[in-house]
C-alpha cells in the first residue's frame, strides 16, 4: 500500500512538472513585438514600410524608435488594408474605421516619441493618412494593370503551357475506325 501511494505521489509530481514545462515552453515562444509578423501579405508590409520610412525620416526617429515605429504601422496598415477590402466602394465608411485605426496610432505613438516629436508627428498625422492612401491607392492600380498586362501562368509553381511536342498517338479506337 505504501508503494502505491508513493509511486501516485511520484506519478502526480512528474505530471505536473510536464505541464509547467510546457507552459513555460509555451510563453518563451512568444513572438518579439519589434519584429515583423508573419500574417501580413508582401503588399501590406510594403506599404507599411513605406509609410514607417517616411515617418522615421520626417520625425528624426532612433533605432529604438524606428523598430516600435514600423511594428506599430505594421498592424495599424493591416487593420486598415482589411477596412479598405470589407468596405470597398464606400469610401465614407473607409475613412470613419481608418480614422478610428488612426487613433489607436496615436495612442501608441505618445508611449514611444518625445514630447515635441509627438507634436510633429500629431501636426502631420493629415499628410501622412495621405501619403499612405496614395500609396495603397497607385499600388492597387499598379497591381490591376500589371495582372492585366502579364497575366500569371496557370499553376502557380511557374508552368508554362504550351503545345505538347509530341506527335499524337493512334488509339485502338482510332486504328479500328481506319481499318487496320
Amino acid at each position: 500500500m505504501r508503494h502505491t501511494l508513493a509511486f501516485t505521489a511520484l506519478l502526480l509530481a512528474s505530471v505536473a512538472t510536464g505541464a509547467q514545462a510546457q507552459q513555460n515552453n509555451q510563453l518563451a515562444t512568444r513572438q518579439d513585438k519589434t519584429q515583423a509578423t508573419p500574417r501580413l501579405n508582401p503588399v501590406v508590409a510594403e506599404r507599411a514600410d513605406r509609410l514607417s520610412d517616411q515617418m522615421v525620416r520626417q520625425l528624426r526617429l532612433n533605432g529604438y524608435q524606428a523598430s516600435r515605429l514600423r511594428s506599430i504601422n505594421e498592424d495599424k496598415v493591416a487593420k486598415m488594408a482589411a477596412i479598405e477590402q470589407k468596405h470597398a466602394g464606400n469610401s465614407k465608411l473607409i475613412d470613419e474605421q481608418c480614422q478610428g485605426v488612426c487613433k489607436e496610432r496615436d495612442r501608441e505613438l505618445q508611449a514611444v516619441l518625445s514630447t515635441d516629436q509627438y507634436s510633429n508627428y500629431y501636426g502631420s498625422r493629415a499628410s501622412f493618412y495621405k501619403y499612405d492612401r496614395d500609396y495603397a491607392a497607385t499600388a492597387t492600380n499598379a497591381r490591376f494593370v500589371n495582372s492585366v498586362q502579364s497575366p500569371a501562368p496557370a499553376s502557380s509553381k511557374g508552368a508554362v503551357l504550351a503545345p505538347s511536342a509530341e506527335t499524337p498517338r493512334t488509339t485502338p479506337a482510332s486504328t479500328r475506325a481506319r481499318g487496320r
